[in-house]
Order: structure tokens, then sequence, then C-alpha cells
């Protein structure tokens, strides 16, 4: 057996032989379905400390034809499975892991073929002189002479995305040799590829549309083996007698929703909607090992690596940031990503790339990005707490709740005031028009969520009403809130464009129930006036 054709069940066995293993061969059952189908090319992609490289030995040991692995698999999931022995030890599996080949950038793709093609010569499956340097052609012969088919396995398949970041022309080869060597392979009976990021999009297309994707955002039918579920959590705290509950606390988080196909004697009758809970794998392990609850988060991509961008301040992120650090949810659109490490558009590319590294969990219900948990939030703090615009984001923050009050009192006075703080500690671009007006205001008051669903530019019939506030479900004792914005103009210019356009007659069920706010911001205040301010506010109850 070879460290690529042939791997055999070594490494698979280091993983089930240490002292907390936790059983996840039933996604086997998943890859036996699509086996030989026009859905065999699968990538899994999850955060580092996800268990991809172990799942990787795992298919390498159940489908190796050069071993027996029924004295391994038949105490697990997988051997009360109808397709267990039918797929088990009979095909050639050639795995690979991309790392191995970083540092050779101008022979890479040469080499690896090189690698894999003697190996298939020294384990027999191909002979001398078939290959002429050609593994796609060397695998058609093989199987032309032995019907046996292949499945490749390729772990860290993402890495030159990640540790080549600017080598453009070289990722481009690589999903050119990936994209000839696999597609349309009637040889290759399965494709199982597994890394952090998705696969590279240009545009708005995959350069290896063939594969199905099972990700963070999306892991559909694997979800339950992306990570440690609730339940397999809690079984080792009870066997380890570790507190559950503050487990969950520090390494729980991340949400995965998905529909469950219901099947009746093999056939479906229907699909039940599901959602699971996962959990950090080596931090859970790491805790049940040493007892203590603290961060064991030291992935290669660390926070550190999107600083520079977070700071830059690109379409708000550090606002973001530090609404998503003091407990909040942030909207963001996750299908523009380009999935690599370089190509940010929005606020929103940097947030998506967040969630594929682990840093952010994400509700595909209200398509919100939230941190999971008390380890990662432990990650953003150690990565903020010396910079003093996120001391000032966060006094922002925290004065949220007491701005929400004010206007509800409809003290105006104070509620001009604490703007006018928020205003002057949040970044440069809230100062130069209406829009940026709106960030900042949004952002004071952030505390409103509690309370409250937003919404921006409301059609009232005569005009937009710039920012309304109506109150949740379970919080109906809470007043409507309907703000107009001034920038350059009076807060009475305001209060008068939503009294002489009726905006409050599309808010009509909250008659009685409805505060209007009108806020302006004077750019040329003077700054030598005793008490001067930017803004101004009346606040109104109708």
């Amino acid at each position: 057996m070879g460290n690529i054709v042939s791997p055999g069940t070594m490494s698979f066995e280091t993983a089930i032989n240490s002292e907390i293993y936790v059983d996840k061969t039933g996604m086997l059952a998943y890859l036996n379905r699509v086996i030989g189908t026009k859905q065999r090319f699968v990538c899994v992609s999850r955060p580092r400390r996800f268990g991809k490289t172990t799942a990787a030995d795992m298919v390498c040991a159940y489908y190796d034809y050069s071993v027996g692995s029924a004295a391994i698999f038949d105490k697990y999931v997988i051997s009360e499975d109808e397709s267990f022995k039918k797929h088990m030890n009979k095909y050639y599996v050639i795995h690979i892991n991309m790392l191995d080949y970083i540092g050779k950038e101008k022979n890479m793709f040469q080499l690896l073929q090189s690698d894999i093609l003697h190996e298939l010569y020294e384990e027999g499956i191909i002979e001398e002189g078939y290959d002429n340097g050609n593994l796609k052609k060397a695998i058609e012969k093989s199987f032309s002479k032995n019907e046996k088919q292949f499945i490749f396995v390729i772990d860290e398949w993402d890495c030159i995305f990640r540790n080549l970041q600017e080598e453009t022309k070289l990722q481009k080869e690589y999903l050119d040799f990936l994209r000839d060597l696999l597609k349309d392979n009637k040889n290759i009976a399965l494709v199982y590829m597994t890394g952090i990021l998705p696969i590279k999009k240009y545009g708005e297309h995959s350069a290896l549309n063939m594969f199905d994707e099972f990700s963070m955002v999306d892991a559909g039918e694997l979800s339950d083996y992306v990570g440690f579920t609730d339940y397999e959590a809690k079984n080792l705290c009870d066997k380890y007698k570790v507190d559950y509950a503050k487990v969950k606390e520090w390494y729980d988080g991340y949400v995965l929703k998905y529909k469950k196909r219901e099947c009746n004697n093999g056939e479906i009758v229907g699909w039940r909607d599901c959602s699971v809970n996962l959990y950090s794998p080596e931090s859970v392990v790491n805790c049940m090992m040493k007892g203590d609850f603290k961060n064991y988060w030291n992935a290669t991509e660390t926070i550190e690596a999107l600083k520079v961008h977070i700071e830059r301040n690109e379409d708000g992120l550090s606002e973001i940031i530090s609404v998503l650090i003091n407990g909040g949810r942030y909207k963001v659109n996750i299908k523009k990503y380009q999935n690599d490490m370089t190509t940010f558009v929005s606020a929103d590319d940097v947030l998506t790339l967040l969630i594929h590294l682990g840093y952010l969990g994400y509700d595909s219900e209200t398509e919100e990005v939230f941190i999971p948990n008390k380890e990662i939030l432990d990650e953003y703090k150690n990565s903020v707490e010396r910079n003093g615009k996120w001391n000032r984001l966060f006094a922002i923050l925290n004065d949220s709740e007491r701005l929400l009050i004010a206007t509800w009192e409809k003290d105006s006075e104070t509620v001009a005031e604490l703007l006018e703080y928020a205003h002057d500690r949040a970044s440069n671009m809230t100062y130069n028009s209406e829009a940026a007006l709106s960030y900042a205001v949004q952002l004071a008051y952030y505390s409103a969520h509690n309370y409250y669903t937003l919404i921006q530019e409301l059609d009232t019939g005569k005009g937009y009403a710039d920012l309304v506030y109506i109150p949740a479900p379970e919080h109906p004792d809470k007043p409507a809130l309907l703000i107009e914005l001034k920038y350059d103009e009076s807060a009475k210019t305001a209060i008068t464009q939503i009294e002489k356009n009726n905006y409050p007659q599309v808010l009509e069920a909250y008659k009685g129930n409805l505060i209007v706010v009108g806020i302006s911001y004077d750019k040329d205040a003077d700054s030598k006036k005793y008490n001067y301010k930017h803004h101004s506010c009346i606040i109104k109850e109708l």
C-alpha cells in the first residue's frame, strides 16, 4: 500500500482507536447511494478542526480493494445499512492531500500525476508503459483490463486558494486539471472532495459544476456529519461527567437546517424539515480530555487574516462586527461570494467567508449571521480588544437601550445627545449624506431589534418613510416608530413632511400607539457655540 494509491485502513484505525471517537460512518450510506451515478461528485466543505481528514480516511478505509474492512466497520452504524457489503472494498482508491504539493508550483500537476502513476504501477494496477504520463488515459486502460472502477478522495482540495491566494493563473490551471481528469470519466465511481472553502466560482459559475456541494451554509443530508451533534455532545458529557450546559455555552451554536427524505421499503414517501445543532469536535474532545472550559481554537486561518478588511471598514464591516460581538445578528447575502480568500466586493463577501471558516454561524431561514458560542466570541474579543475604534463602537451599542427608552419617553433632548455621541464614534463614512446618516441612526438604534422589525424606505403612498420600526408579535405593547431623517435640513422639516404627506396612514393599526421622530443633521453646526450639536430632534405621539 502506498501513500496515495490503496491507502488502506491504518489512518482511520488511528482515529477509532483514540479514547474518543464519535461514529460518523452513517455518511457512507449516502455515498453508497450516489456511487456510480451522476451525483457521484461530492464536495464537503467545513472549518478546520471539524473532522475533515478523519472523514476522508474513513472513506478510503471503507472502499479500498486492497484491504478487508468488515471487522473495522461492522460495529458501527453503517453495518446496519443494506448497502454495507455491496460497496465495501470494491474499488481502487486514490487519496490525494493537496497540501503535499504546495511549494511545488512550477510542476505541481505533472508531479502529482507522476506520483499517482508510479504508485499505480507499484501496486500492479497499471503496467509499465501504460501511462505515457497521462493519468486519465492510464485509468481508462486499467479499467478496460481489470473492470474495477476508481474512487478519488481529495483532502484539503482548496489549499491552493487559501495558501496561494494571489496565484490566480495557477488556481485556474488547477480547476482545469481537476475538471479534465474527473468530469464525464465513467471509470470513476466516486469523487469525495473536502476542504474549508466551497468550489471556486468565476462570476456566477462554478468551474467544477458537476459537484454536489455540502457546506456550512447548506450541508443538506450530510448535516449530521459536519461536527458533533447535540446528542453526541451530551453523551460525551454524561460519560466524562462534564457540565453539559457549559459545553453548550462554549462550543455549540452552529445550526444547520435541511430536508430529510422519508422512505418506506425503499420508496420515498415525503420530506421532513430537520435542524441540527453542531459543536466544534476538537474543542469538545479537548474539553472532555482536560476537564477545562477554554478557547481551544487554534486554526491556521484565524480572524487576523481578515483584520485588514474589517479595519478598512469596507461597507460598514466594523460596525457589523461590533453588533455581532454584542450578541446581535446581521442579514447577509451569501450568493455573490466567489469562494476564495481575495475577491471581496462587499461586507457580505467577508461575512460569508467567516461562515465557512467557522467564525460565524448562519441561519438559513432568516439569512442572518451570528457569533455561535463563547469560544468564538473569545476569538473576536482577543482580536479587537487593543483597538480604540472598537471600544468606541461598543460604547454606541451599550448606549442603544438608553436611546430607545428616551425615544419611548419622547425625550427629544436626550435622543439628540445620544445620537450626537453615537455619530461622533461611528466611522467617517457616516458624515456625508442622508443615506450615511440613516446608517449611523440604525447603528445607534441597534437595541430596537430586540423589540421591532425594521422596514427601510416604507412606501406610504405619498412618499417613503425613512425608517419604520414595527413591534414584534411578542412585544405588542411597544409603540410603532416612524423616523424621518433630514441632512442639512431641520427636524421640523422632517415632521412637516410626515404630517403633510400623511405617512402615519400606512400605520393606521398603530393609531394611538405610534411615535414619529424627526431627526436632522447639520454638518455646519458652529462648534464655537456652547453645547452645540450637529443633531436636532422632534418627537411627537400620534
